[in-house]
């Protein structure tokens, strides 16, 4: 890694200072935050103008799979800008059909076309279109404790407290409980207990809101933000087979999941299992250029053969951002990354994480594959009870907010969420750059460990 910049601390005041005149953040009172303002980036790692240098555990989103400054995706930004800088989606282009081409041939089944947008958010409110007008159903099923974007439909669709208020009520959206056994809503003393449970659970619902008003059930393969909770053996299966019975469209959310994260080109791999419609972004450029998509089925492309599919986005397909995905595609097979990930999950990161666990009262279970595991953080691991309170804020949050400063302290960037870090480093993490990382944890959780019973 080259060596960062030194200190320059006047640089950062001025960026700082700019940014607190003209910049709004999301999810954010703007009165109360104080961003920090980042100098550079590369491989695992940024850094501020104070010469703070972090590890970075958080992957920013979850999204920078290769690493920030990846030097092949980097050329192909550069290259792609001197030949094409953009072109209406009308058009045919060659790095568009590459890319599309890439991520078809990587998806399960036969999800051939795809339907480029800018991000996640705006891949599932196309893929919920697409199965609505396919079925020409109104209703789409999807679970609590999930997140599935910020725009119209996918915070309807959305489970967790950020739904809240912007939450119509009258968007078309059922919410359903999907299994967690750690914190099971159905009292499962096994995982083939909560699976059989969460599936008659869904079969229920389905009843009740009636099959044929339902157009898609929408589920994250692994949940992402909401605690990285795998599903137990069978469940998505037979979510496929409920869905195939009814006429209903299965969509799988892999913004998070894809592209290498859970040491699988896709979450789906892991269970055997092909949804009808598959939502993607983040890891396919690893967010060097805004993309996303959805991809789709032979049965529901067919349906917009001779009937216009009405929707549309003027950056579809962007020349620079299907450029950097073609190269982080490829970069990912040529240097086998993603067996990087599926890797250091086994044989680092999960072990640790199960050791450390043994060690802290503050840790009540360890879930993951690949780089994507989650710490459920709790006050007495015998009651399970959180660490904080569900949406915690202000002096509630205190213990996490302790915990994450000491990550900082310690030069690791943690992702925090309720009462769960989450350990999800670039898929190109090295096995001393992950026990780094693990170490630094380690001691952080001393400050939880404090807030425990």
């Amino acid at each position: 890694m080259s060596v960062q910049p030194s200190p320059d601390h006047a640089a950062g005041a001025a960026v700082k200072a700019a940014d607190r005149a003209h910049v709004f953040h999301s999810w954010s009172a703007q009165g109360l935050i104080d961003p920090l303002a980042i100098a550079g980036a590369e491989g695992s790692y940024f850094w501020d103008y104070d010469g703070n240098r972090y590890l970075d555990f958080s992957c920013q989103l979850v999204n920078t799979n290769i690493g920030h400054q990846h030097p092949k995706v980097v050329a192909a930004i550069q290259e792609q800008a001197a030949k094409l800088c953009t072109i209406a989606p009308g058009f045919a282009v060659d790095v568009r059909s590459e890319a599309a081409r890439l991520v078809a041939e990587r998806t399960p089944g036969d999800l051939d076309k795809i339907f480029f947008t800018n991000g996640g958010a705006e891949a599932v409110e196309n893929a919920v279109r697409m199965a609505r007008l396919h079925t020409g159903r109104a209703k789409v099923l999807s679970a609590y404790r999930s997140y599935h974007g910020a725009t119209a439909a996918a915070i309807n669709l959305t489970g967790d407290p950020r739904r809240w208020p912007s939450d119509t009520a009258s968007a078309g959206v059922v919410h359903f409980w999907a299994p967690f056994r750690y914190r099971s809503p159905f009292h499962a003393d096994s995982e083939q207990q909560e699976c059989e449970r969460a599936l008659r659970h869904l079969e229920d619902t389905i009843a009740f809101e009636g099959p044929q008003t339902i157009a898609a059930i929408i589920l994250e393969t692994i949940p992402g933000t909401a605690g990285i909770m795998v599903p137990p053996p069978g469940y998505l299966a037979g979510v496929r087979e409920i869905c195939d019975r009814y006429g209903i469209v299965f969509i799988l959310d892999e913004v998070m999941a894809g592209f290498g994260r859970t040491g699988h080109w896709f979450a789906a791999d892991h269970f055997g299992v092909t949804p009808d419609l598959l939502t993607f972004a983040k890891g396919v450029n690893s967010g060097y250029v805004p993309l996303g998509g959805v991809a789709i089925s032979a049965e529901i492309a067919a349906t917009f053969d001779q009937r216009p599919y009405p929707g549309g986005l003027t950056y579809s397909g962007h020349p620079l951002a299907c450029a950097s995905a073609v190269a982080t595609i490829n970069a990912m097979a040529e240097e086998g990354i993603v067996e990087n990930a599926a890797a250091i999950g086994e044989n680092v990161i999960g072990p640790a994480l199960r050791e450390i666990a043994e060690r802290h009262p503050s840790v009540g279970e360890v879930r993951g594959l690949g780089v994507f595991w989650a710490l459920d953080l709790v006050k007495d691991k015998e009651t399970r009870e959180p660490l904080v309170p569900y949406n915690a804020g202000g002096a509630d949050n205190q213990p996490m907010a302790d915990f994450a400063a000491a990550c900082k302290r310690g030069g690791l960037w943690p992702f925090v969420n309720m009462n769960r870090t989450h350990v999800v480093p670039p898929c190109t993490v090295t096995e001393a750059e992950a026990k780094e990382g693990l170490a630094i944890l380690d001691e952080a959780l001393n400050a939880a460990d404090a807030h425990t019973s």
